[in-house]
């Protein structure tokens, strides 16, 4: 629509296309949406674009997309009636909003702030009844979030350079987020194995069924079974220690139970009750997809952006869930009424609580205003949705859909039986069996999480005779069994997001673009089989490096009171200033002594011997990791080593070089594998492989209809050695991915086939 279109109308700008979209079709014809593509302005890329001295001064410019599209809103936005700003319910979207006001010179009395945290009609119509103007103390917190970052950034990026090795950089978040990473690498190399045996002991009360097992709990006093807690870094990690460290060790405790008398002193009946958990924040979601479904946290959220931006159901695009950048656990009245109507229907009145459960967060700096993630409708049942949803996007919603609708169920109940028993007398020996059986499932009828998976199943130590105290027992029989310590598990994205989120560091929209730049640094990267996140050589360099010279930066409580003020700026107690001049002044100090003192890691002799000219090799260190170099600099020997430190050796195919003839070799390079010519560097031929290690020999990027979301230029389908994606055509401008299903591409290419034939 043109400007001149656009006179007496409403003009409603939002964040992104997809967004635009729906949010019209629910409109109408009386209003204009328009989209921002996110940002509309940033710090400038070649410099650091702060004024440290006068105030923390920001200059902001215009990014690349934003010059033809501010030109085309400003039109706009001079024709229209009234002018709304719908962009995100965060700091974030509150930022992008000023910013457009900044841009477009709108007076105060030509916007007004509206935002919902659900792309539902409802939800969008009563947005206005609550328009407001911008909030400057949410815009004061992303800007003081954003100006420090960038000083982090700018400033510790050239000492890391002039120190380590060209092209690294380092990030408030992130350093501390690598540093979990490299003391966890430290904690497992540290860790000294050691043995361990338990006994358990099979009783039974004569002439009476079933036969139970008990664990000894208490041997002369001591507890039996011991704990050692890893310290501030380990996600409340603990190991199974006990004083039996020999099965020698069990021969006196074997005894006392042969001889008895085994009596029964204490017996427990409880009812218990399990309540459900909340619904999801973005943390939890992340975690449970990938430990549920296996989904990356950058994956996670690409596909909840989705659902919640709208999907095409029945020539209708519906917004299936909720805002999914968040976290508190709130649900609106409404939701709540709907879906209690809806699990008494479904399931039964047996499984609607007798009160409406309310959640309260234990998030640090939580944002009660926002909403949970939640179906925006409860009545939108996964099956029902399926036919319109890709497989990701189906099981995403189903995990959303099932852990919202457990959360309002009622709880689960179980008879419990503790029993205890001393073998001759309390003070000697201690056991103890417990037995737990299900009385009524409540919400976990359709919802477990890991923990519950693994708790919740019934098996036969649930099996307890009936007992009461005084009972005198027959030993039946007795098993030992040989144990060794393990050390603290290696991080998953899981494990990770959750440490991040209870030390308070970072915020919700920070914990994947977080990892993913880690990952992108080569600070630490995902063992193949795995996927477990371990810190590389580079990733424990750096952070030895910093962790000296930079304790506050580097360390978790420092970083969350940072993420407090923050939180405390944007509502109104903190001045943003104050708190950058407090964080700079001991920064800039820590910087001076950094440039003095910090040591640059020399290259390493090694007993390995150069493949071209069979000198020795030296190790060296950059920003993609170790590898190895020939001593004498005229040669150009060079192999490159892996996160563990082995030699990566080119591995031989089949493969002839169209060029020269000679064989072709799969190679490792920063970008993962290759196919190269083995005569190099006499012949530099090379190919791309695929996900299955295919040679690409690509024609080219498919031009398909699809606009980006940032930008607005067309996607392409490329290839990579990951498989098929779409692209961005404003590559390297605008650098937008976007996964597509095995169906998708068919259809792209289908259609590009189909164009090919009729121009033909």
């Amino acid at each position: 629509m043109t400007a001149t279109n656009a006179k007496g109308k409403k003009l409603v700008i939002v964040e992104s296309p997809t967004k635009q979209k729906t949010i019209s079709k629910i409109l109408g014809n009386d209003y204009i949406v328009r989209s921002s593509f996110g940002h509309v302005r940033d710090l400038p890329s070649k410099d650091i674009g702060v004024d440290i001295e006068h105030n923390f001064t920001p200059t902001y410019v215009p990014v690349d997309r934003a010059k033809r599209l501010i030109a085309e809103l400003t039109a706009v936005a001079k024709n229209a009636s009234e002018i709304y700003l719908a962009t995100d319910p965060d700091r974030e979207g509150e930022a992008i909003a000023w910013h457009l006001v900044e841009l477009l010179k709108l007076p105060k009395d030509r916007y007004q702030r509206i935002f919902f945290h659900e792309i539902t009609p409802d939800a969008i119509k009563e947005s206005f009844a609550h328009a407001r103007k911008i909030d400057d103390n949410l815009v004061n917190a992303q800007q003081a979030r954003r100006i420090l970052d960038r000083i982090v950034g700018y400033k510790l990026s050239p000492l890391l350079w002039k120190k380590i090795t060209s092209g690294l950089s380092a990030g408030r978040v992130q350093s501390v987020a690598v540093r979990l990473l490299a003391e966890r690498a430290k904690e497992i190399a540290d860790f000294k194995e050691q043995e361990y045996w338990t006994l358990g002991a099979q009783f039974e009360k004569p002439q009476t069924a079933p036969q139970f097992w008990a664990r000894v709990l208490k041997w002369k006093g001591k507890n039996v079974e011991q704990t050692t807690t890893y310290h501030l870094f380990a996600e409340d990690y603990k190991v199974k220690n006990t004083v039996f460290d020999t099965e020698a060790s069990l021969a006196p405790l074997s005894d006392v139970l042969r001889k008895g008398p085994n009596k029964v002193v204490k017996v427990e009946k409880k009812e218990v009750k399990q309540k459900p958990k909340p619904p999801f924040i973005t943390s939890s979601m992340q975690q449970d997809a990938y430990n549920k479904l296996g989904f990356a946290s950058q994956k996670t959220m690409m596909t909840a952006q989705h659902l919640y931006e709208g999907i095409e159901i029945s020539g209708q695009t519906v917004g299936l869930i909720t805002y999914m950048r968040t976290d508190s656990f709130n649900v609106s009245k409404l939701l709540q009424e709907q879906t209690k109507k809806f699990i008494g229907e479904k399931y039964g009145a047996q499984f609607v609580p007798a009160k409406q459960p309310v959640y309260k967060s234990k998030v640090m700096g939580a944002q009660e205003a926002h909403e949970s993630i939640h179906p925006t409708d409860v009545r939108r049942t996964p099956q029902l949705m399926k036919p319109f949803l890709t497989a990701d996007q189906y099981k995403l919603y189903e995990l959303i859909w099932l852990r919202f609708v457990a959360s309002q169920m009622a709880d689960a109940v179980f008879n419990t039986v503790s029993i205890d028993i001393a073998a001759q007398d309390e003070k000697t020996c201690l056991l103890r069996a417990n037995g737990r059986t299900v009385k009524f499932p409540g919400y976990l009828s359709i919802y477990k999480d890991s923990e519950e998976e693994e708790n919740n199943e019934d098996s036969s130590s649930a099996l307890l005779p009936i007992l009461a105290e005084g009972d005198e027992l027959k030993l039946v029989s007795l098993n030992s069994k040989p144990h060794k310590t393990t050390p603290p598990p290696c991080y998953n994205e899981a494990s990770l997001i959750k440490t991040l989120e209870k030390h308070g560091i970072g915020r919700p929209s920070t914990y994947a673009p977080t990892i993913k730049t880690i990952l992108d640094r080569k600070y630490i990267a995902r063992q193949p089989k795995t996927s477990k996140l371990v810190a590389t050589d580079l990733g424990i360099t750096v952070t030895e490096s910093l962790k000296g010279f930079f304790k506050e930066i580097m360390d978790l409580s420092y970083t969350a009171g940072v993420e407090e003020k923050l939180d405390q700026v944007a509502e109104g107690g903190q001045k943003w200033v104050e708190l950058l001049g407090d964080f700079y002044g001991n920064f800039s100090r820590e910087l001076a002594e950094a440039d003095k003192g910090m040591q640059r890691p020399g290259a390493q002799q090694t007993d390995e011997k150069c493949p071209i000219c069979g000198k020795m090799m030296l190790k060296k260190r950059s920003r993609f990791g170790e590898y190895l170099v020939c001593s004498d600099s005229t040669c150009k020997g060079k192999v490159n080593l892996s996160s563990s430190g082995e030699k990566v050796q080119p591995q031989a195919t089949n493969e002839v070089c169209d060029k020269c003839g000679a064989p072709m070799v799969i190679r490792t390079g920063r970008r993962g594998q290759f196919l190269a010519c083995s005569a190099y560097p006499k012949c530099k031929n090379t190919f791309s492989l695929d996900a299955q290690g295919n040679k690409v020999t690509s024609s080219g990027p498919i031009v398909t209809d699809r606009l980006c979301e940032k930008c607005g230029k067309p996607m392409v389908l490329r290839t990579s050695k990951r498989g098929e994606f779409l692209g961005c055509s404003g590559y390297p401008k605008c650098k937008t991915i976007v996964t597509v299903t095995p169906q998708e591409i068919e259809q792209i290419k289908a259609a590009d086939q189909a164009k090919k034939e009729k121009s033909a």
